[in-house]
């Protein structure tokens, strides 16, 4: 058998664990794939290598795969999602300042979502009022689920990302270091930047994402549309690997060395044990808070990989709340054309002997 070799590239997060257990514990290898696995700094430099073909396929944000079709953010690249690569697994960190304030403030239960936003509400009108500039919040992208999900929870109290609170593009392994030196006042991003900002004592968890929106739309597996059409071998081989991985991966007894896979200094460097808790879905929180536990955190299973064309009216919601686009049935057609569900139906029923975990 041909080996064919495909040059992928992630970003440092726990959502990019398909891929690299696809490599890792040999799934892509019995498909005949060399996987080529390449550690990118920011979200607009994958979606560029990708347009350039200096990578086949990509971890994708899969609001920044829609906004790269659209030609929206400056770049014109058609890209197609045949597989998502998870859901799930962000969450919104404050500053332990900030959270103290928050906290001060609460008028309810600050875990629930209406209420942590009235108080931030109260917040932002303090500080206005004292003549202080407003808080900046930080997601990892300008298309991305965290911004419509920090938009989603602003509007419970009646705030608006960009008005009321200032916003700024910080990739994910860069959150910590802009939290703990005063550079932002929060973020929202995938796991394990919020656990990693909570272990370095500068942050404190306010809210998962599934605390805003279960099962939420997050990672796909991105090529360039052209080449899912051209090279159906490849696109079909890739998936059969991360289909492979994701039964692998539902497995808790396969939990710590998951976390060691992907602890490893070319993938996220962090400590083994930090990654092997996000993966049991406890959660540290910060703030002398004993940790959360949430059953599915971040979901790796096989209809967490189905692409779901209605998650693309979800983002052009987003979109729109983000005051980046205004929706036509044209733009919603374009849209909802980038997720294959298909597709991966198609690799589903070549390899339908897959156990379902």
């Amino acid at each position: 058998m041909t080996t064919l070799h495909l040059r992928v590239g992630f970003m440092p997060l726990v959502d990019c664990a398909l891929l690299v257990l696809a490599k890792d514990e040999g799934f892509a290898e019995a498909e005949g794939l060399h996987l080529e696995l390449v550690r990118e700094v920011s979200w607009s430099n994958l979606r560029d290598k990708l347009n350039v073909r200096l990578f086949d396929a990509a971890h994708m944000l899969g609001p920044a795969a829609i906004a790269a079709t659209l030609g929206i953010g400056g770049v014109k690249a058609p890209m197609a999602a045949p597989l998502a690569l998870n859901r799930d697994g962000a969450a919104i960190t404050l500053s332990l300042r900030r959270f103290e304030e928050l906290s001060r403030l609460d008028e309810g239960d600050l875990g629930d979502t209406a209420a942590s936003a009235r108080a931030l509400a109260a917040l932002v009108a303090r500080r206005r009022a004292a003549g202080l500039p407003p808080l900046t919040f930080a997601a990892v992208f300008g298309f991305s689920t965290h911004i419509y999900l920090l938009c989603e929870w602003l509007e419970k109290g009646g705030l608006k990302l960009g008005e009321d609170v200032r916003f700024e593009v910080v990739p994910p392994p860069q959150t910590v270091e802009a939290l703990a030196s005063g550079r932002i006042d929060g973020f929202c991003a995938g796991a394990p930047w919020n656990s990693a900002a909570v272990a370095a004592g500068v942050g404190a968890m306010v809210h998962a994402s599934v605390d805003l929106r279960r099962n939420c739309h997050d990672k796909v597996l991105a090529w360039r549309a052209d080449d899912v059409q051209r090279r159906p071998a490849a696109v079909a081989k890739l998936g059969a690997a991360i289909l492979k991985a994701s039964a692998w991966a539902c497995r808790p007894e396969n939990f710590s060395r998951m976390a060691q896979h992907l602890s490893a200094p070319d993938r996220l460097a962090l400590p083994t044990p930090l990654i092997e808790r996000i993966l049991h879905g406890e959660l540290i929180q910060g703030a002398d808070r004993p940790p959360r536990q949430i059953d599915h955190f971040i979901r790796f299973d096989r209809e967490a990989l189905r692409p779901d064309q209605d998650d693309a009216d979800w983002v052009l919601a987003g979109m729109e709340r983000a005051g980046q686009i205004v929706a036509t049935p044209q733009i919603r057609d374009i849209a909802r054309g980038v997720f294959l569900p298909a597709h991966f139906e198609g690799i589903l029923s070549a390899h339908s002997i897959l156990p379902k975990y």
